[in-house]
C-alpha cells in the first residue's frame, strides 16, 4: 500500500485540487508541535487549541466546496427535470435516451463527488490517529465526541454524507420512469422493493456504502468470519480477473464444508458423556472427546491455511476424505470397546478442519461485490451447523444392529456424518472448479526485463515508474521522514508474515487485547456447550433428547441476535462500546450460573445460560470487526493471517476449556460447574480490565 499522501496526491481532481484535506502540511504540524513541545515553546493546551483550529479550518474548506458541488447538482437534475415533463407531453425516444444518458452524467459526477469525501474522510481519520500516536493523548475522542453532535459542527457534512441521499433518490426516481413502462400507472413508490438496475446507481449505492462504513446485518454478520482485504480492487481489470475466478458452485461447496464441520462438531455434544460411560469412563471424559477434534485443529489450521496458497481443491477433498474415515472410527469404537478409537476418531475429524481454506476461498475468490454476502453466508452456515448439529442427535435415539455393527444413539452421529462426507465428496469430485492461479492478482509481480517487483495497478494504469531516490524525493519534498501507521517504508515491510513469530512481532497491544478477548469468548462457550450434557443429567436429570433441544435453541439464537445488533444497536453505538457492554453481560452470564445454594434450579442455568451464550455471540461479531480494523495489513495475506491467529486462539480455548472440564471431573461432578466457571470468570474480568486500558486505541 502507497503512502496516503502520494495516494491522495495521485487520486485527486485536479480541477479540485485545492478543497482536498492539506495532509502534507498537516503532517508538518504535528511534527512542529512535537519539537515545541520537547523545547518548551508551546504548552499541551495551545497545541491542542492550535491543531484543532487548524482542522476546523480544513473540515470548513471541504465542507463548503462539497456543498456548491452538491448544490449545482441538484440545479442539474432540476433543470433535466424540466426536459423530462416536456418529454412526457411530447414523447421522443431519442430525446429519452439522451436525458436518461444526461442523468447518468449526472451519476458519474456525483460518484467523483463521493470519491472526494471518501479521501478526505480518511485524510482526517490518518491526521487524528498520527496525532494522537505522537502525543500520547487521545485528541481523536475529544475531537469527534465534542463536534459529532454540536449544531455548529461540519465534521457530520464529511462522515454523514448530508444531501447526498437525496441527489441519489433524485436520480433513481428520474432514471427508473424513464424506463418504458408504456400501458403501466405504477410508479416506483408502487414498488418499493423493487430495485432499480442501473449500473450507475449500483456505483453511488457501493460508493455511499464504502464511504459510510455503514453496519448493516450483513455487514454486521459478515465480520464474524474475519476475512480481511487489504484494498477493494481498483481497476476494471482486476475486477475482470476476480469475475474469471469466481464459480458459484464452487462457493456453496465451500459454504457446506463450513456448515458439515459445524454439524460435525457438535453433533455429538448430547450424546458423548453416554459414550464415555458405555466405553468404561467417567462422563467427564466427554471433555476429552469432544476436545480432541480441536487439539487436532490447530496443527490443521496452519497446514491448511499454506496449502491453500497453491490449492483449493485438493485440500477440501483431503479434508472431506479425513473426516469420513474419522467418522468412521468415531462410531465403531462402540463395538470394539475402544475409548482410544473412539479419540482417535475425533482426532482424524480435527485433521479435516478446513476452516483455513473456507475463509481463504472466498477472499481469494469471491468478487468483492459480493464477498461481504458470502462472509455472512460462512458466518450464517457456521450458526446453522452449530444449532443442527445437536438438533439431528436428538433426532437419532433409534438401537438396532446390522451384522456385528450397533447403531444406538452414540454411534448413529458418526454413521450419518461419515455418509455425508461420503455424498459431499462425490459432489465436490463433480462440481468443484479449481481457479485458475495464473489469474490470481498479487500484491506485486517480477518484472522480467529489469528484475524489479512492479505493482499490477501501476502496470495497468501505465504508471509503472522507478522509485524516486532519497535525494529526489527530499528535493520535491512529497513526504516526511515519517510515515503512517498503514504506511510500510520498505518492500519487507510489505510482505505476509513468514512464520507464528513474525505474525506475533506484528500484533499491537490492542491486538493482543482483542486474541484475548476472543479466546475468552470461545472458553466461555465451550465450558457451557461442553459440559450442558453432564450437568443437566446431574441437576435436573434431562434425557439426550432435552439437552439436544436445549443446544439447539442456544444455536439458534445466533442469526436473530446478531440481526438486531447489525441493523440496530450497532447503529447507535461504538464498536468499542458494545466490546465493553457485551463483556460485563457475558461477566454477569458467568456469575448467574455459578452454584451458590443448596439447590440449582433448571430455570437459573437455562437463563444464564441464554445470557452467556447471547452476549459472547454479540462480543465475537464485535471483537472481529475491532480486530479487523486495528489489525496489520500485512496479516490480510499470506499462510499465517489474521484468520488463521483468530482461530488457532479460538482452537485453542476449546482445547483449554475441554481439558479443564476432564480434570476437574476428577473432584466429583457435584463440584464440577463452579471449578469450571472460575476460569472463564478470571479470564473475563481480566479481559475487560485489558479492555479498559486500551479503550481509546480501539478506532
Amino acid at each position: 500500500m502507497v503512502n496516503f499522501g502520494k495516494k491522495l496526491m495521485a487520486d485527486q481532481i485536479p480541477e479540485w485540487k485545492g478543497y482536498y484535506i492539506n495532509y502534507k502540511l498537516m503532517k508538518k504540524k504535528v511534527k512542529q508541535y512535537g519539537q515545541q513541545l520537547q523545547q518548551g515553546e508551546k504548552d499541551r493546551r495551545r497545541v491542542l487549541k492550535d491543531f484543532s483550529k487548524m482542522l476546523d479550518d480544513q473540515i470548513e474548506k471541504i465542507v463548503l466546496f462539497l456543498l456548491e458541488q452538491q448544490g449545482m447538482l441538484a440545479s442539474r437534475i432540476e433543470k433535466l427535470g424540466k426536459q423530462r415533463a416536456i418529454l412526457q407531453e411530447q414523447p421522443d425516444i431519442s430525446g429519452i435516451a439522451e436525458l436518461r444518458e444526461a442523468y447518468r452524467e449526472v451519476g458519474v459526477d456525483l460518484i467523483k463527488l463521493l470519491k472526494f469525501v471518501d479521501l478526505n474522510a480518511t485524510g482526517i481519520r490518518k491526521i487524528l490517529k498520527k496525532f494522537d500516536k505522537r502525543f500520547g493523548y487521545r485528541f481523536t475522542d475529544y475531537y469527534v465526541t465534542s463536534r459529532s453532535n454540536h449544531p455548529y459542527s461540519q465534521l457530520q457534512q464529511v462522515f454523514k454524507h448530508v444531501g447526498v441521499g437525496a441527489v441519489v433518490g433524485a436520480l433513481s426516481r428520474n432514471l427508473a420512469e424513464l424506463q418504458e413502462r408504456q400501458g403501466s400507472y405504477l410508479s416506483i413508490y408502487d414498488q418499493p422493493s423493487a430495485a432499480l438496475k442501473d449500473p450507475i446507481i449500483d456505483m453511488i449505492n457501493s460508493s455511499v456504502d464504502k464511504l459510510t462504513r455503514s453496519t448493516n446485518f450483513l455487514r454486521f454478520l459478515g465480520q464474524h468470519a474475519l476475512i480481511l482485504d487489504e484494498e477493494s480492487p481498483s481497476t476494471a481489470g482486476e475486477e475482470e480477473i476476480e469475475d474469471q475466478k469466481y464459480h458459484f458452485m464452487s462457493l456453496m461447496l465451500n459454504l457446506v464444508n463450513t456448515f458439515l464441520y459445524m454439524v460435525n462438531t457438535y453433533i455429538i455434544v448430547p450424546t458423548a458423556d453416554d459414550y464415555s460411560v458405555s466405553l468404561g469412563a467417567a462422563s467427564t471424559v466427554c471433555g476429552v472427546v469432544i476436545g480432541s477434534m480441536a487439539v487436532a485443529q490447530i496443527f490443521s489450521s496452519v497446514y491448511f491455511s499454506a496449502w491453500s496458497n497453491k490449492s483449493y481443491f485438493k485440500p477440501l477433498i483431503f479434508s472431506s476424505i479425513v473426516l469420513f474415515l474419522g467418522n468412521v472410527c468415531y462410531a465403531i469404537a462402540y463395538d470394539m470397546n475402544s475409548l482410544t478409537v473412539l479419540i482417535a476418531g475425533r482426532l482424524l475429524c480435527g485433521m479435516g478442519s478446513a476452516r483455513a481454506v473456507n475463509r481463504r476461498y472466498i477472499s481469494d475468490c469471491v468478487p468483492a461485490r459480493i464477498r461481504m454476502q458470502a462472509s455472512a453466508g460462512f458466518v450464517s452456515a457456521s450458526a446453522l451447523g452449530m444449532a443442527c448439529g445437536p438438533a439431528l442427535a436428538g433426532l437419532l435415539q433409534w438401537k438396532f444392529k446390522i451384522y456385528m455393527v450397533t447403531f444406538n444413539q452414540a454411534t448413529l452421529p458418526g454413521w450419518v456424518m461419515a455418509v455425508a462426507w461420503l455424498f459431499y465428496l462425490v459432489w465436490l469430485s463433480i462440481s468443484f472448479k479449481e481457479p485458475n492461479r495464473a489469474t490470481e492478482v498479487n500484491d506485486a509481480t517480477q518484472n522480467p526485463a529489469s528484475g524489479q517487483r512492479v505493482d499490477i495497478g501501476q502496470l495497468e494504469n501505465g504508471l509503472a515508474q522507478p522509485l524516486l531516490t532519497d535525494s529526489e524525493n527530499k528535493q520535491n519534498g512529497d513526504e516526511d521522514e515519517e510515515i503512517d501507521d498503514s504506511e510500510e517504508a520498505s518492500e519487507d515491510s510489505r510482505k505476509p508474515a513468514t512464520s507464528i513469530g513474525s505474525a506475533y512481532r506484528l500484533l499491537t497491544p490492542s491486538v493482543k487485547v482483542q486474541l484475548l478477548i476472543y479466546f475468552m469468548l470461545k472458553y466461555a462457550m465451550e465450558i457451557l456447550l461442553s459440559e450442558s450434557s453432564v450437568i443437566t443429567n446431574h441437576y435436573f436429570s434431562w434425557n439426550t433428547s432435552a439437552v439436544a433441544i436445549f443446544l439447539a435453541i442456544l444455536g439458534l439464537t445466533v442469526l436473530p441476535v446478531n440481526a438486531v445488533v447489525g441493523t440496530y444497536i450497532s447503529n447507535m453505538f461504538e464498536d468499542r462500546q458494545l466490546l465493553m457492554v457485551s463483556q460485563i453481560t457475558l461477566l454477569v452470564g458467568i456469575i448467574f450460573s455459578f452454584k451458590v445454594t443448596r439447590t440449582y434450579s433448571a430455570v437459573q442455568y437455562v437463563a444464564s445460560a441464554l445470557i452467556t451464550f447471547v452476549s459472547a455471540e454479540v462480543l465475537e461479531g464485535v471483537n472481529l470487526s475491532l480486530l479487523s480494523s486495528v489489525m496489520s495489513s500485512r496479516l490480510s495475506r499470506g499462510t499465517y493471517n489474521g484468520g488463521l491467529l483468530s482461530t488457532e486462539a479460538g482452537t485453542l480455548a476449546r482445547v483449554v476449556a475441554d481439558c479443564t472440564i476432564t480434570a476437574a471431573g476428577y473432584l466429583g461432578v457435584g463440584k464440577l460447574l463452579n471449578i469450571t466457571l472460575l476460569p472463564s470468570l478470571v479470564i473475563c474480568a481480566t479481559s475487560i480490565a485489558c479492555t479498559f486500558l486500551t479503550y481509546n486505541s480501539l478506532f
